[in-house]
């Protein structure tokens, strides 16, 4: 106990990088997940043929073991920060892709052809009717990939890319549990705070009527 409180008197400074790091590297992961993902299931819901072969594939990159994923990204973007966002981002991919296609093609239908008798268009529909009343479906896969790649990039400090993973495994490496711990811990703070606010975000963003008959059930 000693070796760690006199580690983190030394070294507060440099732990503070290394969780920006951490955080940096989930978060673009993450948000470039949303940007992909979430358009994608909604097209997807337009096309079921094709949907039932795109969730199986990503599904498939899925089970890949995560170093593999990192291993193959260095060839083409070298070592660092890019190819592990790269790597988490085919990660982020399957929970929030399957958790808009299933939100979106669930919504009422009977809800969607009276927004086509009001005269809404194919677009207005998915933005005022089929998102909102996903929201709870498709922030549970945010949920999910957010709080599984903070755990996963710890693995970013196998090519270089720093954050937390680094006192992790130099722990490992020198048998030095306080090192362990320096970077286990904030990992595991990092996912529980992210996931409260992104539980928070989702109540918000969820229509007042479709909370309260939540609430209600």
């Amino acid at each position: 106990m000693d070796q760690l409180l006199q580690f983190l008197a030394d070294n507060s400074g440099q732990l503070l990088i290394k969780t920006w790091e951490h955080f940096y590297i989930s978060l673009i992961s993450v948000l470039l997940g949303v940007i992909v993902a979430i358009p994608l299931g909604v097209a997807l819901t337009r096309i079921p043929k094709v949907a039932g072969f795109v969730i199986g594939t990503v599904g498939v990159i899925q089970t890949f073991p995560s170093l593999a994923i990192l291993a193959f990204f260095i060839p083409i973007l070298g070592v660092g920060k890019v190819p592990a966002i790269a790597a988490l981002f085919f990660y982020s991919m399957l929970p929030m892709l399957r958790n808009t296609y299933i939100g979106v093609n669930n919504v009422n239908k009977s809800l969607l052809e009276a927004g086509k008798g009001m005269g809404m268009s194919g677009m207005q529909r998915i933005r005022d009717v089929e998102l909102p009343l996903a929201v709870p479906v498709i922030m549970a896969g945010v949920r999910v990939s957010t709080v599984y790649l903070i755990g996963w990039a710890t693995l970013a400090s196998f090519i270089g890319a720093g954050g937390l993973g680094d006192y992790i495994f130099n722990g490992m490496n020198l048998y030095r549990p306080d090192l362990i711990l320096v970077g286990a811990v904030p990992v595991t703070l990092l996912a529980l705070i992210t996931d409260l606010l992104l539980g928070r975000l989702e109540k918000r963003a969820t229509p007042k009527g479709l909370r309260d008959s939540e609430e209600a059930i």
